[in-house]
């Protein structure tokens, strides 16, 4: 297959993870005689320095002239820290995802066994997780109207739905449960937004065409103490922007770390695969983010474009190094495993998928694997 993929590497560690996804995907066209095309644009906070843009025009054409994006990381400390910044580098993740019709953000969120006893949750609770987030991701509070008085005072932000956002992404998530376990949790809060009461009239509508799937609801504040109590009752949540982004971050300590969390938009034409975790600037250049995610996000590039076994064999290395230990110090607070490290282990093992490896248990010690 050829494949034209714009890269996004961001900002703070963004291009360091990306850099491991690119090799990952290298890998892949190694071992299965695909041609991979990349051209590489900026976006975020460094875009904003070097063009005075957070999504110059540049960017955006390249993307939507891609088959897909690859984003790193977007995010500075001295836009978050000023309120009153008139660029902000999150404003050209949004209106990316608005201009290419990026609808649906998913989100897996799943507990390695491997790494159960990393999470902060007791084993016994989180073992056994997998359940997936759909989550609207063009409309609601996000890109509502948004107004201040001229005292700068009062402040609002309109959330607004129409039945056809609220359609297109709830037949994914459905579709989605259909192929899974059956079961699709709506989460809103209906018992005191007009805009989550059109939700639950929506996709119980939609409910009625998939009778092989179990639908029910949870208000999102109860829905945010679930996933923690008992996160292994769900199977498919479905819920709108802003509480999707929400409990999908909420989701992430589940695993241990949210250096494990990848995660795609889809649209009816464009799809953007990135990794949930932020720009991480404290760890910029030092060699120590987990690059986990972004090389997940490269196994639902590959699963979105039909190329499942692609998909299976970067999941099978990444669980390799799970195993293994080969991970950065987010896992093994001792490890001397980097980003570097990490990702070349990873693709050197989607290179040899066939092998039955072993590492050399010594060197692991000494921050090195040998492959026998």
């Amino acid at each position: 297959m050829n494949l034209n993929i714009a890269l996004l590497p961001g900002d703070g560690v963004g291009p360091e993870v990306l850099a491991q996804a690119v090799k990952c995907l290298q890998a892949v066209e190694e071992t299965f005689n695909h041609n991979f095309v990349f051209k590489e644009a900026s976006i975020g906070a460094i875009a904003i320095d070097k063009k005075g843009a957070s999504l110059p025009e540049s960017t955006l054409n390249l993307c939507k002239e891609a088959d897909a994006v690859l984003l790193g990381a977007i995010g500075h400390p001295k836009y978050d820290t000023n309120p009153n910044s008139p660029i902000r580098p999150e404003q050209g993740l949004l209106k990316l995802r608005k201009e290419l019709g990026l609808f649906a953000n998913i989100r897996p969120v799943i507990a390695h066994s491997a790494l159960v006893d990393k999470s902060p949750l007791k084993k016994e609770v989180v073992s056994g997780t997998d359940f997936v987030i759909y989550r609207e991701l063009t409309g609601g509070i996000y890109f509502g109207e948004k107004k201040l008085n001229e005292e700068g005072t009062v402040a609002s932000d309109l959330c607004e739905y129409s039945e056809e956002e609220i359609s297109r992404v709830a037949h994914l998530a459905f579709k989605a449960a259909k192929n899974r376990r059956g079961k699709l949790t709506l989460v809103d809060k209906a018992n005191v937004l007009e805009s989550s009461r059109l939700w639950r009239k929506v996709v119980a509508k939609i409910g009625e065409s998939y009778p092989d799937v179990v639908l029910d609801y949870l208000f999102v504040d109860n829905a945010a103490m679930q996933i923690i109590l008992k996160p292994t009752q769900f199977d498919v949540i479905l819920t709108e922007n802003m509480f999707g982004d929400i409990i999908s971050d909420e989701g992430s300590v589940i695993g241990g770390s949210i250096g494990l969390l990848a995660s795609a938009s889809i649209g009816e034409e464009s799809a953007l695969f990135e990794p949930i975790h932020g720009s991480y600037p404290q760890a910029m250049g030092l060699d120590i983010a987990n690059p986990i995610a972004s090389i997940l996000s490269v196994a639902m590039l590959l699963e979105h474009f039909g190329l499942i076994d692609e998909s299976l064999a970067v999941r099978n290395a990444v669980d390799k190094s799970l195993k293994k230990e080969i991970v950065t110090p987010d896992l093994k607070h001792d490890s001397q495993y980097g980003t570097n490290q990490v990702g070349d282990f990873i693709a050197h093992n989607i290179v040899d998928i066939e092998d039955d490896f072993s590492v050399n248990d010594e060197n692991i010690h000494l921050g090195k694997s040998t492959i026998i």
